[in-house]
């Protein structure tokens, strides 16, 4: 299987870690630039190449470190105890949360931002082993290419006021 589509749940937990990094860092980088993008754009407003480059990896290395934190802690933790449980997600959740604290030079913002990574972790391992759906797939039926062929009208024509409409002459 290709890496460029292997999704994480593809294999169990503890297994292909390379894969599983690179998938979570692949999705934090993309939500890093996307963010980054919107903070140069809109608030910090850094003056040139260099210091907008600066931004971006002030913003997006921290995301990829944090989800590679979250998930080499969580598959090794696995590997060691032997057991795929809720604990594994907590202790990457808290590597994640670490990560952000010193990210931000903080402890008081890395101590909470760990627990609350590890309990978000913990909510997304127990939906995952009890199949929750956290995003459903929806495709909207108007923003399709056949849109022009269903009748989205909320009233149907009057057929007998059909053959009073004026066709133009060719």
């Amino acid at each position: 299987m290709s890496i460029l589509n292997y999704k994480y749940y593809d294999t169990p937990e503890g297994h292909d870690i390379f894969k599983k990094t690179f998938v979570t860092t692949k999705y934090a980088a993309i939500s890093g630039l996307a963010y980054s993008t919107f903070d140069v754009l809109m608030f910090s407003h850094p003056k040139g190449f260099v210091n907008t480059v600066g931004r971006v990896g002030y913003i997006v290395g921290p995301l990829v470190g944090m989800a590679a934190a979250f998930t080499v802690t969580a598959n090794m933790v696995q590997n060691y105890r032997g057991k795929n449980d809720k604990l594994n997600y907590f202790w990457g959740g808290a590597a994640a949360g670490a990560i952000c604290g010193a990210w931000m030079r903080s402890a008081t913002i890395g101590v909470p931002a760990a627990v609350v990574f590890g309990a978000l972790a913990v909510i997304k391992k127990t939906g995952v082993d009890e199949g929750w759906t956290f995003i459903p797939d929806t495709t909207l039926a108007s923003k399709s290419i056949q849109s022009v062929r269903h009748d989205w009208t909320m009233a149907k024509d009057i057929p007998e006021l059909k053959s009073y409409v004026i066709k133009p002459e060719q």
